[in-house]
C-alpha cells in the first residue's frame, strides 16, 4: 500500500468512496504495481475482496502482499479473500472432457463466443456469500480486483462480451451491493490498432473509460528511459452523475521494492 497515492486520490483504509469503478491501465510500462496496492489497501480496510487473477499465480501475490505488510494465505483462511487462480483452474478446464459445466468460471476457454457469465456467477455467488468470516468478523464492502481483463482478448473473447461483463459486475458490486472496482487492462502501442479495428485492447480500454469514474493509465516516458522516474500515471476524476471527467493531473513514479514515490509532474530534478 502507498501512502503518497493514497494522498493523491484522498483515501485511507479507514476513508475511502464506495460504488467507486476504478480503472487501471498501462502502455509501454507495467501498472501491476497499483493492483497490488489496492488489494493491499482494501484487505486492510477489512473489506471482502474477491480477485480474479488471471495472469499470475496466488504465489506470486502473495510474496508481493508479503511486502507490502499483507498475508494473503490468512485472508483467503478467514475467508475475506476469494482468489481465482485463472493459471491453475485453466488447466483443468481444458483438459475436462465434460462440457455440460456451461456455467463455471472458466468456461469461456472452452468456447469463447459463449460469453462470461460462468464468470459473471462466481463473482456473483462470491460477493452475495455471506460476509461473516470464520472468527465472527463481519468484512467491510466487497471488491472485486481483475488482473489482467485484456487477456480474455487473446482467449477469443469479444469486446463486446467483455464490456457487457463488466457492466453486470458494476451493477452488482457499485450499484446494488455499494462495493468497489479496480480492473488493470494493458493497451497496444498507439500505432498497432488501425482505426477499424474492432476487438483491439485500445478499444476494450476505451469503452472501460466510459464506464469507470476513476481512471489511472501508466505510460513510459515519453522522453525514455530514466534511472530515477519509471514513468507517468494520467489520473482522471469524475463525479458520480457527470458524463466528463472534471479533473486531469498527470504524476511521475519510481517503484520501489516495498512502494512507490509518486512525483507531480514537472517537480523531478530526474526529468526535466
Amino acid at each position: 500500500m502507498f501512502p503518497e497515492l493514497n494522498s493523491i486520490l484522498n483515501s485511507t483504509p479507514d476513508s475511502f468512496k464506495s460504488s467507486d469503478f476504478i480503472l487501471v491501465s498501462d502502455r509501454r510500462a507495467n501498472a501491476s504495481f497499483l493492483i497490488q496496492h489496492y488489494l493491499a489497501f482494501y484487505l486492510r480496510a477489512g473489506c471482502k475482496v474477491c480477485f480474479l487473477g488471471l495472469v499470475q499465480s496466488f504465489s506470486h501475490y502473495s510474496a508481493v502482499g508479503q511486502r507490502l505488510g499483507v498475508s494473503l494465505a490468512q485472508a483467503r483462511e478467514k475467508g475475506q479473500l476469494v482468489f481465482l487462480e485463472g493459471l491453475k483452474d485453466s488447466i483443468g478446464v481444458l483438459l475436462q472432457e465434460d462440457t455440460s459445466h456451461e456455467t463455471q468460471p472458466l468456461s469461456y476457454l472452452r468456447s469463447p463466443g459463449a460469453g462470461l457469465e460462468g464468470l459473471f456467477r462466481f463473482v456473483e455467488r462470491s460477493m452475495r456469500q455471506s460476509g461473516d468470516g470464520d472468527a465472527g468478523e463481519s468484512w467491510g464492502p466487497p471488491v472485486l480486483l481483475i488482473d489482467d481483463l485484456s487477456v480474455l482478448l487473446s482467449l477469443g473473447v469479444s469486446v463486446g462480451a467483455i464490456l457487457d461483463f463488466t457492466l453486470y459486475c458494476q451493477a452488482t458490486m457499485c450499484s446494488e451491493l455499494q462495493g468497489n472496482m479496480v480492473i488493470l487492462v494493458r493497451c497496444e502501442e498507439e500505432d498497432a490498432d488501425d482505426d477499424d479495428d474492432e476487438e483491439g485492447s485500445n478499444l476494450l480500454q476505451r469503452g472501460l473509460v466510459h464506464q469507470c469514474n476513476l481512471a489511472l493509465h501508466v505510460e513510459g516516458l515519453p522522453t525514455g528511459y530514466c534511472r530515477d522516474i519509471h514513468g507517468q500515471m494520467e489520473v482522471w476524476w469524475r463525479q458520480r452523475g457527470e458524463t466528463i471527467y472534471n479533473q486531469r493531473k498527470i504524476f511521475h513514479f519510481k517503484v520501489h521494492d516495498k512502494g512507490a514515490s509518486f512525483f507531480a509532474r514537472g517537480t523531478s530534478s530526474a526529468v526535466l
